[in-house]
């Protein structure tokens, strides 16, 4: 459904209107298009302890479509090496290298902190660092014009940082902000051969995939060049054929996946076995408790969590899905915060959260698979587009960038997930909602 509210404010009018009334002023996300697949200008690179020069490896990584420089007047991005930040003095630095810049950062461009993880032998440094998520999470919601801001914790060689890097400066990350991303310990992540086709002979399973998100993942994943098995259920065939039949390799599997052998089913349809598992499936039945039947608790728990974790264990147990694989789980917004009228859905939701914290270490050490989930906030689609009013433009205004996401959003997460170096994490693709902020 069409954002009117953001075309009327690029309009002289609408500029002039919610300025005098102090109004959300959204800018227009600039997201990857074939024309433009990358960010251009300067990226600004600062290390604010001086006795700590930026690191190498962290430099040569960013060496992508901008310009790494430690001078411009309008930056296209900003990158803060602060993984030397360990006591209050070096606290202030950081403070004191963005405090001259933050303004000159051009719209639609990327604040970017590169920290370490809390040490728990060192309070001092744990506190230092924690710090920079508070100090993080509040910048981004102050940069406005399409502006995001994140925190990277890297535990690990850098090189595991490689692929979140290049996320996050980059247009896919259009919807991504406020959020802290810890990356390794994972297996070595080699450098894909075309970083623009990083999945390029990876196999792909991704369910719910008919239409909306579902099918916004199938077509990232395949453009970045996954071959995509697309599941849904049996009554969504149509839906779903026609789409296969556009991706270049895309299947049609046909199938419910609370049935009680779905697991082993697709082990079957994918004998030479599956790289990415993408849980996309799930639906709404909503009701506020005291009014909620029964089988509308049970049918939105057995598909939006019983069958992710039944079908994980599956294909986890058969070996399905290979060494140096992930699985990716779709967890919401309403999991972290709830929402009224859906004690149902947003039980499913932190459900699968937990599954990710629980699941993810020991799946990394015990098959060397990796899992991950998204959160998605308020994504435009037919469900968000028969929402009231008031609400659907409340769920739309209220985050950082004063507008909702696309399908798109939650799928460019999905695939920089799929290429590995982080694990057991939830990424909220939201532009940091107020909801559960």
């Amino acid at each position: 459904m069409a954002d009117r509210y953001l075309t009327f404010t690029a309009t002289g009018p609408g500029r002039f209107l919610t300025r005098r009334l102090g109004l959300p002023r959204p800018t227009r996300l600039r997201r990857w298009t074939p024309e433009n697949p990358y960010l251009t200008g300067d990226l600004l690179l600062l290390s604010p302890t001086t006795a700590s020069p930026c690191a190498p490896d962290l430099r040569t990584l960013l060496s992508t479509s901008l310009n790494v420089t430690s001078t411009s007047a309008r930056p296209t991005a900003v990158v803060v090496d602060a993984t030397a930040v360990t006591d209050t003095r070096s606290l202030t630095e950081v403070y004191a290298a963005l405090h001259p810049v933050v303004r000159d950062v051009a719209d639609n461009g990327r604040i970017l902190i590169v920290g370490s993880p809390p040490d728990p032998a060192d309070h001092h440094q744990a506190a230092a660092q924690q710090a920079l998520e508070g100090f993080l999470r509040s910048l981004a919601k102050e940069v406005g014009r399409g502006r995001t801001a994140n925190l990277v914790r890297v535990s690990g060689p850098m090189a595991t940082a490689e692929s979140t890097l290049r996320f996050l400066l980059s247009p896919k990350s259009a919807y991504v902000t406020g959020q802290v991303v810890e990356t390794g310990p994972a297996e070595t992540v080699a450098a894909p051969a075309d970083r623009d086709r990083p999945l390029a002979g990876r196999t792909a399973l991704v369910t719910g995939a008919a239409r909306g998100i579902g099918a916004a993942v199938a077509e990232v994943l395949t453009r970045d060049g996954a071959r995509v098995t697309l599941l849904d259920v049996p009554s969504a065939q149509p839906d779903l054929t026609r789409l296969a039949d556009r991706l270049d390799g895309g299947t049609a599997l046909p199938l419910d996946i609370t049935a009680h052998d779905a697991g082993e089913r697709i082990a079957a349809a994918l004998p030479d076995g599956l790289d990415i598992l993408v849980h996309n499936a799930g639906i709404t039945r909503d009701r506020k408790l005291a009014n909620m039947a029964r089988d509308r608790w049970t049918s939105v728990l057995d598909v939006n969590l019983t069958s992710v974790l039944t079908v994980t264990d599956t294909l986890l147990k058969t070996g399905t899905i290979r060494r140096g694989g992930c699985v990716v789980a779709t967890a919401s917004i309403a999991g972290i915060a709830g929402n009224a009228g859906q004690t149902n859905y947003a039980a499913s939701k932190a459900g699968v959260i937990g599954l990710v914290r629980s699941l993810g270490p020991r799946a990394l050490v015990e098959h060397g698979v990796a899992v991950n989930a998204v959160a998605p906030g308020f994504i435009e689609t037919k469900m968000t587009a028969a929402v009231p009013l008031l609400i659907r433009e409340a769920g739309r205004r209220m985050n950082s960038l004063a507008q909702g996401g696309l399908p798109v959003d939650v799928a460019e997460t999905a695939s920089w997930l799929a290429q590995g170096g982080l694990n057991a994490q939830t990424i909220r693709v939201c532009a940091q909602s107020l909801l559960g902020a």
